[in-house]
């Protein structure tokens, strides 16, 4: 099964120095059918405007992804870490038995991300944070690891889940290969073919039940996949 969710049917809140758009149930906005993806709790789609940002807030047991898409976001939280994450690389936070963070945009300019939950496999563990910077012409035509729950080498979380990125052009199809019984969602930044599906830029793409997915791009498209239980 492949579902498309287009960019327009997602939950959205503008706070002026925040537009968020909500691929499941989030906040203020609530749809009973988008509740989660297998154990994808959270994607939300994020626009920042330069100089504002998230003050500090605290988490419990969640295993949160950041994907900075462009610009910039700067991170504090109450473990001690402070760091800058830039555009195609990602920062991992697991909440565990509890921090408060803040998350910045300390650039001139807007900064976009992806803000990724999944729920943990193992709650009250200590929190725990980390950023990796990833080359983006590593992406190109094919799916990078960024992030699992296995020690692999790519950034840790406590969940069975893992998160991919990759640079789709035109003429030069991407491939995966899917477990059936997993729960896999995309997001694309262009227009692109997901199985002979089509999808538009920003718009979500929740897929389960396929052995081989085959992403054909009608532009330079970045995509970000997480693969979960």
């Amino acid at each position: 099964m492949i579902d498309i969710r287009p960019f327009a049917s997602l939950g959205a809140a503008n706070h002026g120095w925040l537009d968020a758009h909500h691929h499941f149930s989030f906040a203020n906005y609530h749809d009973p059918d988008r509740m989660g993806w297998g154990a994808i709790r959270v994607w939300n789609d994020d626009r920042i405007a330069a100089r504002s940002g998230f003050p500090p807030h605290p988490h419990r047991d969640m295993e949160i992804v950041t994907y900075v898409r462009s610009g910039a976001i700067t991170h504090q939280d109450s473990m001690g870490n402070k760091g800058r994450t830039g555009a195609g690389d990602v920062q991992v936070m697991s909440a565990g038995t509890g921090v408060t963070h803040a998350e910045y945009n300390l650039e001139d300019e807007e900064t976009t991300l992806f803000q990724i939950w999944i729920e943990t496999d193992k709650p009250g563990a200590p929190p725990q944070w980390g950023m990796k910077p990833f080359p983006r012409q590593a992406r190109d035509g094919s799916f990078q690891l960024l992030a699992s729950g296995a020690d692999d080498g790519s950034l840790t979380i406590y969940a069975d889940a893992r998160i991919y990125g990759a640079i789709a052009k035109p003429g030069t199809p991407v491939t995966f290969d899917a477990d059936p019984k997993r729960h896999l969602y995309m997001v694309p930044s262009g227009s692109i073919t997901v199985n002979g599906k089509p999808a538009e830029a920003r718009d979500g793409i929740a897929i389960t039940g396929e052995e081989k997915i085959v992403i054909e791009a009608d532009e330079e498209a970045e995509l970000v996949l997480v693969d979960a239980r």
